[in-house]
């Protein structure tokens, strides 16, 4: 005698799949694999770069560990007596820039595209070049001092 499902008519018979809702979509639980499959194992790749040795000081330790800002770090730094060539934090020199350096306008501050050949001043726009062109000797000679430019204006 065929299975029934609960609430199926008496003259279905049962299919061994019960639907979900009665949508006709089999329930997960429904499913069984047949017994003669094969399921590929994966194995997990292992990494060069991962130490498999390694343990976390947290899971090894009780002790809670304190974080110590950057200044705590130079101050400890400045106290150990370090050789002349050593490099720590506080001994860091930047290299020189390969980019070179900005322009902005003497005038308004804005980034200047253009550089007046008479006066060598910087300036964004025609209304500043305008303004350049009428200043005397002297302020040009300010505005060039202020930017550390040689005055090519005597």
């Amino acid at each position: 005698m065929p299975k029934r499902r609960p609430g199926a008519s008496s003259g279905e018979p049962d299919s061994g799949l019960s639907s979900v809702g009665g949508s006709g979509v089999p329930s997960p639980v429904s499913i069984v694999a047949p017994e003669n499959s094969t399921e590929e194992v994966k194995e997990e790749p292992k990494y060069s770069f991962k130490n498999v040795a390694f343990q976390h000081s947290k899971k090894t330790n009780n002790k809670k560990r304190a974080w110590r800002s950057l200044k705590q770090i130079i101050t400890l730094e400045r106290a150990l007596p370090w050789g002349k060539d050593a490099v720590h934090f506080s001994t860091i020199d930047a290299l020189p820039s390969y980019k070179p350096p900005k322009k902005y306008s003497d005038i308004s501050g804005l980034p200047a595209k253009y550089t007046d050949p008479q006066t060598k001043l910087f300036y964004a726009n025609s209304e500043e070049f305008k303004t350049i062109r009428t200043l005397p000797s002297d302020i040009v000679a300010g505005y060039l001092a202020l930017r550390r430019a040689s005055n090519p204006v005597g």
